[in-house]
């Protein structure tokens, strides 16, 4: 049985699924220095693998316990993640890797499906989720996988924290070799297409942890930002140049040019499907091109930034110096753009 999720002491028993990715290792220490206990479940090592810690050197604190099996099967969850013990939440950091379609209804909406009712199972009363703000205007599959999750959790009765996060530094940072190299800054339409409030793994994972005790954040949709005003494309181009003390130089890619990368990958798809997972991530780059990571206020249609939660201290640019000087590196995803 679980405890209740109001106990005020400090410490609690988490589950964590999604613990190898960025946020997720980012996750696990914030729980880890408020007190928490952590075991991760994660996907089955190669060659019957036997850890039962996850390596300190690779991010993590020690003592976080590692349990594995298939994130996928429900049957594994219970019986090797689980194991008939005591656990206060669930905390979710899962995430399709690629965005496809049905990697995307596979994992983030299946896979937490099939948490979620073993959660219930198990007598877990909690479970904070790591969701994304731009399923506020849902018109791709990974988007829609998501929503409709987030709906199964928000009928379940279980005690629930919904974060969407804005745009992510490493998702901001695949253009810093470009401009290094002397190449120039990419930049769609005008470059002020949009904008965006980017937050940190450390102040995303610092935010998730906290929903575990602040009852505030219980039972509501989070979406968060980073501090600081919202950030549009041609800014993050200006700064790094300046970072790199190079001349600016851009080049502009219309949206119109996408649209028919778009078409023509959808007319190939239908010939041969491999193309058509290539056409949904065009589609995606296209989404990030043209849709800001902002709050969506349901009044005007429009993205609003004073309507975007800050948290956090870290701020993009402090991050390209870190990468620039040698002192970070960027993990980017297989969806990135370029």
């Amino acid at each position: 049985m679980s405890a209740d999720p109001s106990d005020p002491s400090p410490g609690k028993r988490i589950l964590l699924l999604g613990a190898t990715g960025t946020i997720g290792r980012a996750t696990v220490r914030a729980l880890v220095e408020e007190g928490h206990e952590v075991v991760c479940f994660v996907r089955q090592q190669p060659a019957g693998g036997t850890a039962t810690t996850l390596p300190p050197g690779d991010g993590f604190p020690g003592g976080v316990a590692v349990r594995h099996g298939s994130v996928s099967n429900p049957e594994s969850l219970l019986r090797d993640g689980i194991r008939g013990e005591r656990f206060d939440a669930l905390v979710s950091c899962m995430a399709s890797r690629t965005g496809a379609p049905r990697d995307a209804w596979a994992v983030d909406y299946q896979a937490h499906s099939d948490a979620l009712k073993v959660v219930g199972e198990a007598g877990i009363g909690q479970m904070v989720l790591l969701s994304a703000i731009c399923v506020q205007k849902p018109l791709l599959e990974f988007q829609k996988a998501k929503l409709a999750f987030e709906q199964e959790l928000m009928a379940s009765g279980l005690t629930h924290s919904i974060v969407r996060p804005t745009a992510f530094f490493k998702s901001l940072s695949g253009q810093i070799d470009r401009v290094r190299k002397g190449q120039p800054f990419l930049l769609f339409g005008n470059g002020e297409l949009t904008a965006c409030k980017p937050i940190s793994d450390r102040d995303l994972g610092a935010f998730i942890a906290s929903c575990v005790t602040d009852e505030s954040r219980w039972n509501r949709i989070l979406p968060v930002g980073g501090p600081g005003p919202a950030i549009t494309p041609r800014e993050q181009g200006e700064k790094l140049f300046a970072l790199l003390d190079r001349t600016p130089k851009y080049r502009r890619v219309p949206v119109a040019m996408m649209d028919v990368i778009i078409a023509a990958l959808d007319a190939a798809g239908r010939l041969l499907p491999r193309l058509r997972d290539k056409a949904e991530l065009a589609r995606i780059g296209r989404y990030y091109a043209t849709e800001s990571m902002l709050v969506l206020d349901p009044e005007t249609g429009r993205y609003d930034e004073n309507l975007t939660p800050s948290h956090g201290s870290d701020t993009l640019f402090e991050f390209y110096e870190q990468v620039i000087r040698g002192k970070a590196r960027v993990e980017r995803g297989e969806h990135a753009v370029f």
